[in-house]
């Protein structure tokens, strides 16, 4: 008769780097809440410190589009969103608030936006070779998916870094979620922008209607195999002016167990505290730092256009990124870490 290991032997396994199995996977997702928080998270933590250390490293966001040609049920930006204002920030206003993550001592910019084909290749290319002239920051695009000839010429002009979420590791849920996308596409160009040289991001979104733990338990195993650099992991919430309006909000608990797992099994990757996770509770981030995560990513998209940029409700549309980073100053000391001083690349 085979014996199976606890959940105490199993997390121990896992923590001194056991390539966990599906149904191992599975199982840890099924975890009590209790035993999460005894069990697995101080676990996914202390890899994070081995692995990674204990700063924590900062990632200045700058949202310049909120137009999108995709019409994804989930996201507030979704092209069918008749109801939102939409915007695009000119060249002039994207240079100046890079300058001013510069300042604020941050060395990554990330330039995030709806899949929007008014900003062309050339027009991508020239703001990214502007900003790393002006200001030496290491540029991080998220901008969807492209053609390889797209991600080579943001490479060659000066881009580092890549974020694109696989999202949804099921075909058939993607689909349904996704309808004017393919789950192969998405990872064409997760494949392409590794075989480019980028430090490339992925990561998925917990809680959506029709997900399961064995989809869950896929995604994990889908960031593995795919060695990405960065994994975004963050709760569904939902859009009143989407299909998905009345469906429940994704929790914090699977969440952080699927963010916890993800430090397990990849080890040396960069994990955000998403801004959905602080969207969800107050305490979501510092809870998501105890659980793994070693990156924070501020905001620093002007205001009258944060409030636009409606991914999901209820974000923190602070004024001043000053006093949030003084806020994030305080609580990682608090937690026994510093904020990071390098650029915070991927140490494989």
């Amino acid at each position: 008769m085979t014996e199976y290991p606890s959940d105490r032997e199993l997390v121990r396994l896992a923590r001194e780097g056991k390539d966990l199995t599906r149904s191992e996977i599975i199982r840890l997702l099924s975890l009590s809440e209790s035993d999460a928080e005894t069990l697995l998270y101080p676990a996914a933590d202390a890899v994070r410190s081995e692995a990674v250390g204990d700063a924590v490293h900062l990632r200045g966001i700058i949202e310049f589009s909120n137009c999108c040609e995709r019409d994804c049920l989930y996201c507030g930006l979704r092209r069918s969103n008749a109801r939102l204002n939409r915007y695009r920030m000119a060249e002039a206003e994207i240079l100046a608030v890079a300058r001013q993550i510069r300042d604020a001592g941050i060395m990554t910019v990330v330039l995030q936006s709806g899949e929007d084909s008014f900003y062309s290749r050339d027009m991508i290319c020239g703001l990214v070779s502007r900003i790393r002239e002006e200001s030496g920051l290491i540029v991080t695009l998220s901008i969807g998916e492209k053609t390889p000839q797209d991600y080579q010429a943001y490479r060659e002009a000066g881009a580092d870094r890549y974020l694109l979420k696989h999202e949804i590791s099921s075909a058939m849920l993607y689909r349904l979620m996704r309808p004017d996308s393919t789950p192969g596409g998405r990872l064409r160009c997760l494949r392409e922008l590794g075989r480019q040289g980028y430090e490339v991001g992925t990561g998925n979104i917990v809680g959506l209607p029709g997900q399961t733990l064995e989809i869950l338990a896929d995604d994990l195993l889908l960031m593995k195999a795919l060695d990405a650099d960065m994994l975004g992991i963050g709760p569904f919430l939902p859009h009143p002016e989407t299909p998905l309006a009345i469906s429940p909000p994704g929790q914090m608990a699977p969440t952080l167990k699927t963010l916890a797992l993800a430090r397990l099994m990849t080890r040396t990757t960069n994990i955000p505290a998403t801004t959905a996770l602080g969207t969800l509770a107050p305490d979501g981030r510092l809870k998501a730092l105890r659980a793994g995560a070693n990156v924070v990513m501020p905001d620093f998209t002007p205001p009258s256009y944060r409030q636009l940029y409606e991914i999901y409700p209820g974000r923190n549309l602070a004024s001043d990124p000053a006093d949030f980073l003084k806020q994030l100053h305080d609580q990682i000391v608090k937690l026994g870490r510093t904020v990071g001083t390098d650029t915070g690349s991927r140490k494989k």
